[in-house]
């Protein structure tokens, strides 16, 4: 399987990356055999149609890495070592990790609600082709970007893109009371610093977009691996509310979602602001 899709600029004009993680859509005949649930219900896990809202980002001079395999298959967003012992033959349990425990390791056990994907256990050569064919190369091509901002402008900030489920959010409030419906994740300082957070915050709201920061979801493993604002490598998280563009229920765009891309295209073109500075285009 293709582990990825990137999609360069011309120029690279900005120190912003882009990249959407769970929005792979290829599944494989041989997991439609594996699994005890329909094609929809796999899909459940999917940030269905984020490679679409974000795909002007090439076009305002930033990478967009965009996965193929679903996260149901696996997870990028996972460490390698994340693997299930409920799951998959031969791992042993270790110390407790609740994302593991819930089913939601390197290779899933679980889609959305906690509904089991397999009938019984994978071997632990089919788990390892998996990360070797897909974890391994989105995670170089990854820091493969990440380093050449760092290269080219002195700094990386990586826009790591997902969406929520409506549900997810309904007992979440910011001013007013009213539900949020972006959420980005820093991991509370640890992953951006907050210049960069505050101005990605600002392109949202200039979006008419309420925001939250950091509940309910603050970063996963991209986050806490590729975040280190010290060393002037920033990774915030975006989470957008589903229902703002798609039919949750169905999987597929709703009425709304041509007006909302192009609400995000101006998103994307502010967020790349944040990273054009002076570029240094010898290696160009």
């Amino acid at each position: 399987m293709t582990a990825y899709h990137l999609t360069m600029p011309d120029i690279r004009t900005t120190s912003v990356i882009f990249a959407s993680p769970h929005s792979g859509r290829a599944y494989p005949r041989s997991f439609a055999r594996q699994s005890v649930l329909d094609q929809r219900t796999l899909r459940s896990s999917e940030d269905a149609f984020v490679d679409q809202l974000f795909a002007s980002a090439p076009h305002q001079g930033a990478p967009l890495l965009a996965a193929v395999a679903p996260r149901a298959w696996l997870d990028v967003n996972r460490s390698v070592d994340e693997l299930d012992p409920a799951l998959i033959e031969g791992v042993r349990k270790v110390a407790h990790n609740p994302r593991v425990s819930s089913g939601l390791g390197v290779v899933p056990r679980v889609v959305a609600n906690g509904r089991a994907i397999y009938r019984g256990k994978l071997t632990r050569l089919e788990a390892e082709q998996r990360i070797t064919d897909v974890w391994r190369p989105w995670h170089d091509a990854l820091a493969t970007l990440m380093n050449d901002s760092v290269a080219l402008f002195g700094t990386a900030i990586l826009i790591d893109c997902h969406s929520m489920p409506h549900e997810a959010i309904e007992s979440v409030s910011v001013a007013h009371g009213a539900r949020p419906e972006i959420v980005l994740g820093d991991r509370f300082g640890a992953a951006a610093s907050s210049d960069v957070v505050d101005r990605i915050e600002a392109a949202f709201g200039a979006a008419g977009l309420r925001v939250a920061r950091n509940a309910p979801f603050a970063g996963a493993y991209v986050t806490q691996q590729y975040g280190r604002p010290a060393q002037n490598r920033h990774v915030v998280q975006i989470e957008i509310d589903r229902s703002l563009y798609m039919n949750e229920h169905a999987i597929r765009p709703n009425n709304n979602f041509d007006a909302f891309r192009g609400l995000i295209d101006r998103v994307v073109a502010d967020v790349a602001r944040i990273g054009r500075t002076d570029v240094r285009m010898a290696a160009e």
